[in-house]
């Protein structure tokens, strides 16, 4: 247990018997009344987004969390299947628990999330930015770098990403895996 004063971005926490990030927080103070600490809340084993407000003091229930690197293995019908890189003990889990499935690459390493509770994994973390190949494209024009034109690009794991005009197929770019957006060519 714990009070609001401990709040702070990236805290997971037990409300309502579900599980939640806190991705924003704040407090309101007024002259008359008490101060109140408000939260914008992600659902980690549900797809909700709430907000919710305590008086300042009030009690707030942190759940620890254990973060592992682990090894992304295949996929099959049952889930994603990732192995421990210190035990090699494989879990699977389910593709809503993965933070970006279409960036995930053969033998790429992520961060998983365990709820130290019950021992069970709760999240999937890639990196927050990944090298992939792009392997089609329309081809671009020589010098056409003065507008932002975006065009489609399919890269290696199959997911689609708008890229300026002049990146090709065969080049390797850097995605931002938290907004599926380009960030730049890696030079080889």
């Amino acid at each position: 247990m714990a009070t609001t004063s401990g709040m702070r971005s990236g805290l997971i926490i037990k409300l309502d018997g579900s599980l939640y990030t806190v991705v924003e927080f704040g407090q309101n103070k007024t002259a008359r009344a008490a101060a109140k600490v408000w939260a914008k809340l992600k659902g980690v084993d549900n797809n909700r987004t709430i907000e919710q407000t305590w008086n300042s003091g009030e009690t707030i229930f942190p759940v620890r969390v254990e973060k592992k690197t682990y090894q992304y293995l295949y996929k099959d019908e049952t889930g994603y299947s990732f192995m421990d890189n210190e035990t090699f003990e494989q879990i699977t889990v389910t593709e809503n628990l993965v933070n970006a499935p279409g960036f995930l690459k053969d033998g790429q390493e992520v961060f998983v999330m365990i709820n130290g509770e019950t021992d069970l994994p709760i999240g999937v973390e890639l990196p927050e930015k990944v090298d992939v190949l792009v392997t089609y494209s329309e081809p671009g024009m020589k010098g056409d770098t003065a507008t932002r034109t975006l065009k489609p690009a399919t890269v290696e794991t199959g997911a689609t990403v708008n890229v300026p005009l002049f990146v090709n197929e065969g080049e390797i770019i850097r995605v931002n895996t938290k907004t599926g957006e380009y960030v730049e060519r890696v030079k080889n």
